[in-house]
């Protein structure tokens, strides 16, 4: 099984390059199973390994920093908590012809959210526990945030939503999409402390067991930030009286709604045009957040 290229310059990966990653760094895991996991995420592959881990390798160079932003983060946010998050094992250098560098995670249980959620209520609270957790720890020396990262002002989005916007032309509604990001942006800017934010917490990073949401994965977009970035679920995840008891759970003040109905409605559009052609989950993901923020307009 090989994944659609989705970007330029972009690495393939395959079974055969992971074992003699293995076999020259981590020779105690070389001769585990070895499996590609299908996954419409778009800037790694992951690999199961064995039972009880998997190794994650960069598929673009914009995301070759991530193992190391998590192998220095994780441990310090996740005691603090509520849902499980990866245990980055070892941490993997370039090598036999690969340019980046990948890491060895532990396995979390669950499949993603995308329809495996039994009680969106509960989910909805469930995910702002998670939320208040993640923003209660102290950011002291938090990595630089380049422009238009998760937990960026609006502002910084601007211009690639506008570009997206044209580039989709009536594949969805633009002119409502539009009116519901000028609505954001109008919105009053944060003016309080910046807080850890998660960034990326869509319904392909969030684990379900059981019917419960149980973990978080994919912490690339971890940032300093505003934190109606992490409002997205209201509009990837959960429906109308979810959105309503998640609000609530997190206090959420009017300015702060609109800039996180913002944040999923950027996220979404630009996407749309880029995977269009090359990843449909995303694209499904996409359509369904933007439907999501017209409906809630």
């Amino acid at each position: 099984m090989a994944r659609s290229r989705m970007h330029e310059n972009e690495i393939a990966t395959d079974v055969d390059l992971v074992r003699r990653l293995l076999a020259a760094q981590q020779p105690q895991w070389a001769r585990l199973p070895i499996e590609l996991v299908e996954s419409y995420g778009t800037d790694h592959d992951i690999y199961r390994l064995g039972g009880t881990m998997c190794v994650r390798l960069p598929r673009i160079a914009w995301a070759a920093g991530q193992a190391a932003k998590e192998g220095d983060w994780l441990p310090r946010l996740a005691p603090h908590l509520p849902l499980a998050v990866p245990v980055q094992l070892a941490l993997g250098a370039p090598g036999e012809g690969y340019p980046f560098a990948w890491s060895v995670c532990s396995w979390l249980p669950g499949v993603n959210a995308n329809g495996s959620i039994a009680d969106l209520g509960r989910a909805a609270v469930d995910l702002a526990a998670f939320i208040l957790a993640l923003r209660a720890v102290p950011v002291t020396g938090a990595p630089p945030r380049a422009r238009g990262a998760r937990g960026a002002p609006l502002t910084e989005l601007n211009a690639p939503v506008r570009r997206a916007l044209a580039a989709l032309g009536d594949r969805i509604d633009a002119a409502s999409a539009s009116a519901s990001w000028e609505q954001s942006l109008s919105a009053p800017a944060w003016a309080g402390p910046e807080v850890w934010v998660h960034g990326d917490l869509l319904p392909g990073n969030l684990l379900v067991v059981d019917g419960r949401l149980s973990g978080v994965i994919d912490f690339g977009g971890l940032n300093a930030g505003d934190p109606a970035c992490d409002l997205q679920p209201a509009w990837n995840v959960l429906d109308r009286p979810g959105r309503k008891r998640f609000r609530a759970a997190l206090d959420v003040d009017d300015a702060s709604w609109l800039r996180g109905r913002g944040w999923a409605l950027a996220q979404a559009v630009v996407a749309l045009p880029y995977y269009w052609a090359t990843n449909p989950g995303i694209v499904r993901q996409a359509q369904h957040a933007v439907g999501s923020v017209l409906a809630d307009d």
